[in-house]
C-alpha cells in the first residue's frame, strides 16, 4: 500500500519534487525507523572518532595537532564516500519500482538517495563547526571554498556508484570486492595520520587514490584555514568528471536493460 502511495506521489510531482521526497523519505527510513532517530548521524561519527582517538592519539601516540578535529572532519567526509558508493551498489535493484511503474528516471533515482546522504552529512558538517569552536579552533575567510570541495566529493562519489551499481547487474561479486577496496582506500587515505607518511613512501597515490586530496582540502579549508590545494583539487576535479562521465554512459548502456537483467 505505501509503495502504491509513493508511486502515485511520485508520478503527479514534477522531476524536482519527485527527487526531493524520495531524498526525504530515503533520509527518514535511515534514521527515524530506529529509537535514537537522527541522533544515529551524530553518534556513529563520533563513536568512530573516539575509538580512533583511543588507538592511535593514546595507545601509538600519532602526533597530530587538534587530532580529535583531525578525526572528526576526516570521518565525516569519509562517511559520505562510503555511504553513496557501499549504499548505492544494489540501487537498481532495491529502486526497481520505480523505474518500472513510475515516471523516474534512473538518473532521479541516483541524485535522490545522494542527497539523502548528503542532508545527513549537512547535519554532521553544522557539529562540526560546533565542536570546532570548543576545541579552541574557528573558521576562516578560506571556508568558502566549502562549496567547491564539496562539489568535487559529490561528483566522484556518484561517479563511483553509478559504476559500481551497473557492474552489480553483470557480476554480483563487485558488492564483497568493493567492501575490501574500500576497506584498502580507507588505511591509504589520511584519516589517521599525515598523509606525507603515505604519499613519500607510495607517491604514486596522490593522484590514484582521490579521496586522498578531498580529505586534505576539507581540512585545510575547514580546519587550518588555508586555501585548498588548487593542484589536488584540479587533479580531483578532473576523476570525478571521468568516472561521471563513464557512469552516465553505463547507465544508459547496461542500465537501460537493468528490468531485463534483473
Amino acid at each position: 500500500m505505501s509503495q502504491t502511495i509513493l508511486n502515485k506521489d511520485l508520478t503527479k510531482s514534477n522531476r524536482l519534487e519527485r527527487i526531493w521526497l524520495l531524498a526525504k523519505i530515503e533520509f527518514k527510513l535511515r534514521y527515524y525507523e530506529n529509537k535514537l532517530g537522527l541522533l544515529w548521524a551524530l553518534i556513529k561519527p563520533l563513536l568512530q572518532m573516539a575509538i580512533y582517538y583511543v588507538a592511535f592519539a593514546i595507545i601509538l601516540q600519532v602526533s597530530v595537532p587538534n587530532y580529535a578535529v583531525y578525526l572528526f572532519i576526516g570521518l565525516i567526509v569519509w562517511g559520505v564516500f562510503t555511504e553513496t558508493t557501499s549504499g548505492m551498489i544494489v540501487v537498481l535493484k532495491t529502486k526497481k519500482y520505480l523505474y518500472e511503474y513510475s515516471n523516474m528516471s534512473k538518473l532521479d533515482i541516483y541524485i535522490s538517495t545522494q542527497l539523502s546522504i548528503i542532508i545527513g552529512f549537512m547535519f554532521n558538517m553544522f557539529v562540526f563547526i560546533v565542536y570546532l569552536y570548543l576545541d579552541g579552533l574557528s573558521l576562516g575567510l578560506n571556508a568558502l571554498w566549502f562549496p567547491l570541495v564539496f562539489i568535487n566529493l559529490v561528483l566522484f562519489s556518484i561517479g563511483v556508484s553509478m559504476i559500481l551499481s551497473n557492474v552489480f547487474l553483470i557480476a554480483k561479486d563487485v558488492k564483497q570486492i568493493w567492501g575490501l577496496v574500500v576497506m584498502f582506500l580507507f588505511w591509504i587515505s589520511p584519516l589517521l595520520y599525515h598523509y606525507e607518511k603515505i604519499s613519500a613512501k607510495l607517491p604514486i597515490l596522490n593522484y590514484a587514490n582521490p579521496m586522498a586530496g578531498i580529505i586534505i582540502n576539507f581540512r585545510n579549508i575547514m580546519m587550518y584555514n588555508e586555501a585548498p590545494n588548487f593542484y589536488l583539487l584540479g587533479i580531483n576535479f578532473v576523476q570525478g568528471v571521468i568516472v561521471v562521465v563513464i557512469g552516465l554512459v553505463m547507465v544508459k548502456k547496461i542500465g537501460g536493460r537493468a528490468s531485463e537483467i534483473l
